[in-house]
C-alpha cells in the first residue's frame, strides 16, 4: 500500500522543502495539502469536527505555492490538494495552474476537489452556496476544455470559454469521461457526491476511512453503472490516524493508497511523526 501524507503547512510549520525531502528520502509516496483562502472571524459556520476551529485554518499555505517548491526538490513525491475548493477559483486560472505543476512535476499532481464546508469563506469568493455542487462541476468540465489535446469551448450554466489555445497540457492521458491530472473527489458518501467522482474524476477522497465497508461497493455501483472501467476507481482515504488493524482493512477492500495525517507543528515533531509513521511503510 502506497502511504502518503497530508499536513496544513503554514507560516510556522516546518517548511514545504524540508518536509518533501524528508517524505521523498523516508519512502512516503505523497503529500497532499489543503486549502482555505481566509476565514472570516465571524465564524457562523460550525467546524465540522467539533468544538473550536484548529488555528492553522486560517494560517494554511496556498497549496500551489507550497507544492510547486516540493515539486522543484524531488523527482519521484506524489503531489496533491486535499483539497483545492474549486468553487472559490476562477477555473482558467485554476486549470492553468493545475496544468503547470502537473508538467513540471513529470504528472505527479493530483487535484483533490472539494465542496468545501465554510459558508463565509465561500461567500466572500461569490458563491451562492446552494448551488455549489453544479458550479464545481461546470468547472471541472471547464478545464478539462483547456486540458483537451485540441482547441475546445465550453458552455456552461456558470462560466464559458472559447476554443482556445492554452498549455502546458497535464501528462495523464484521457481517462474514459476523465482527462486532466489524477483528479480526486473528496466529500460525504451520498449518491450526488459517487454521480460526480463517476462523471468527473478517478476516484474518491473520504476523510478520515470511515464506514467504507458500506459505501465503496455502493461508489464501485455507481461507477459501473456509468460505463467506467471497474479496475481504474481509486478509493484513497485522506487525513488517517493509522493503526495496522486499519490498513489491513483498507487493503481488504482493494484500497492501495492511503493518506496519513501529520500535525500542524514545527520540525522537530513533524519527523518525530515521521519515525512513528515509518512502521507502515
Amino acid at each position: 500500500m502506497r502511504i502518503a501524507t497530508t499536513i496544513f503547512l503554514t507560516d510556522r510549520t516546518i517548511t514545504p522543502v524540508r518536509l518533501a525531502r524528508e517524505l521523498e528520502q523516508r519512502g512516503f509516496a505523497g503529500l497532499y495539502l489543503p486549502e482555505h483562502t481566509h476565514i472570516p472571524v465571524s465564524r457562523e459556520t460550525p467546524y465540522p469536527a467539533g468544538g473550536e476551529l484548529p488555528e492553522e485554518y486560517g494560517r494554511t499555505l496556498d497549496p500551489f505555492v507550497a507544492l510547486g517548491q516540493a515539486a522543484a526538490v524531488t523527482e519521484r513525491l506524489g503531489l496533491g490538494t486535499g483539497i483545492t475548493l474549486v468553487a472559490q477559483h476562477d477555473p482558467i486560472d485554476l486549470a492553468k495552474q493545475a496544468a503547470t505543476l502537473d508538467h513540471l512535476s513529470g504528472g505527479r499532481f493530483t487535484l483533490g476537489v472539494g465542496l468545501g464546508w465554510n459558508v463565509e469563506e465561500a461567500a466572500d469568493h461569490g458563491v451562492h452556496w446552494p448551488t455549489r455542487r453544479a458550479l464545481v462541476h461546470d468547472r471541472l468540465a471547464l478545464m478539462r476544455a483547456l486540458w483537451a489535446d485540441g482547441p475546445t469551448a465550453h458552455d456552461g450554466e456558470f462560466a464559458s470559454v472559447r476554443a482556445s489555445h492554452a498549455y502546458p497540457k497535464p501528462v495523464r492521458k484521457p481517462r474514459g469521461p476523465v482527462s486532466g491530472p489524477r483528479t480526486l473527489i473528496g466529500g460525504a458518501a451520498g449518491p450526488k457526491l459517487f454521480d460526480g467522482i463517476a462523471r468527473d474524476a478517478d476516484g474518491w477522497l473520504p476523510i478520515g476511512g470511515r464506514g467504507l465497508a458500506e459505501s465503496v461497493p455502493r461508489l464501485r455501483t455507481v461507477w459501473e453503472t456509468a460505463g467506467r472501467d471497474p479496475e481504474q476507481l481509486q478509493v484513497v482515504p485522506y487525513a488517517v490516524v493509522p493503526n495496522p488493524g486499519k490498513l489491513a482493512h483498507y487493503a481488504d477492500l482493494g484500497i492501495t493508497e492511503v493518506v496519513l495525517q501529520l500535525p500542524p507543528a514545527g520540525e522537530a515533531e513533524v519527523l518525530r511523526a515521521l519515525d512513528a509513521y515509518a512502521a507502515y511503510l
